[in-house]
């Protein structure tokens, strides 16, 4: 099987898999501009987690290939009706748009990113596999369709009876509440472990059989604000917090969750389902930060966003206390991974 770097250093081989866009959505969940077919260079470098920096650099040292696979930048009369189109306000006179094959191209010439060489990892196995495997094939999926269901399963009884069972054995015990506490953590380890191996079963599906799959991140884009808040406190009480109230709204005080750790800790949390491209800025960090210890005393403060923050609000929030959630962490947690200030 071939190594990923190959693509790195082979034009030939970069070309052979520029199809293969779907990839793109299967390591990560990729978000597109209004028309549904581009991004911009500030998206391309939120889904690659690198800054705008390094893709200009690429663009300047590639820019034929990548005009090749569909990067164009847009001015005058060209540029007016995108706007139009999209609906932006933005008052640049030049816009640069990557279409997907352009994305998928630079995944194969960005060397300092992990997402980078995942999707390279996975166009690669993709690949490989669409060569090796039989046509035929349906004897050998049975096993796992029914690990599957297992899985399932046992994952649906650990969350609805174990995990409750437990929750209410901590409240009314006082003697014994360490011992419980650690007894659910370890349950919800398991919970979140078969989780993950469920989520790659699927992906395995996806490569199977070829159909596109919809990314986690894909499907918090497309929830308004309410619904990201329910989703949102639904992965606090998956990960063993309790007394969970979604009061996102007027009057609200700056906070949209509140609750209580697995540890009993005073837990707040503030919600933004942002576009990709947008960021967190300092002031709204500054704001929460008020209502998270001032208003609300808190002991935990969750800054949920489905964006990035900028360095600035990042190291607000770091001072003031704040765990900032950005698309990435967001990502992870729902696909399972807990949040370390929730353990």
């Amino acid at each position: 099987m071939i190594d990923e770097s190959a693509l790195l250093e082979s034009k030939t081989l970069r070309n052979s898999v520029l199809d293969r866009t779907d990839v793109l959505d299967r390591v990560k969940a990729l978000s597109l501009l209004p028309d549904g077919t581009h991004v911009t260079t500030a998206m391309v470098a939120a889904y690659f987690e690198v800054g705008l920096t390094a893709i200009s650099s690429l663009v300047h040292d590639h820019r034929e290939e990548l005009e090749a696979s569909g990067y164009r930048v847009l001015t005058g009369s060209e540029l007016t009706s995108f706007k139009e189109f999209s609906g932006s306000q933005s008052r640049t006179r030049s816009l640069a748009l990557f279409s997907r094959r352009a994305i998928l191209n630079v995944s194969m010439l960005l060397r300092d990113s992990e997402v980078a060489r995942q999707v390279r990892v996975y166009l690669l196995d993709m690949e490989y596999l669409a060569r090796t495997q039989p046509v035929d094939n349906s004897a050998s999926t049975e096993l796992p369709d029914l690990d599957d269901r297992i899985d399932r399963r046992i994952t649906h009884i650990l969350g609805k009876t174990v995990v409750p069972m437990f929750n209410a054995l901590i409240e009314t015990s006082g003697e014994h509440r360490a011992e419980l506490i650690a007894l659910r953590t370890g349950v919800q380890r398991i919970e979140r472990r078969l989780h993950q191996h469920h989520t790659r079963l699927k992906r395995l599906e996806g490569i199977r059989d070829d159909r596109p799959t919809i990314g986690v991140m894909a499907a918090m884009d497309a929830m308004n604000g309410r619904t990201f808040e329910r989703h949102v406190a639904k992965l606090l009480i998956r990960d063993g917090c309790t007394n969970v109230v979604v009061q996102g709204g007027h009057g609200d005080r700056g906070v949209d969750i509140i609750g209580i750790t697995a540890d009993g800790r005073r837990l707040v949390v503030q919600c933004k389902r942002f576009a990709p491209y947008l960021n967190i800025t300092s002031p709204e960090v500054q704001k929460f930060i008020g209502s998270a210890k001032v208003l609300y005393s808190a002991d935990v403060a969750l800054f949920v966003a489905t964006c990035p923050f900028t360095s600035e609000a990042l190291s607000i929030a770091a001072e003031g206390g704040i765990t900032a959630v950005h698309r990435g962490a967001l990502e992870e947690w729902s696909a399972g991974e807990p949040l370390r200030i929730l353990e």
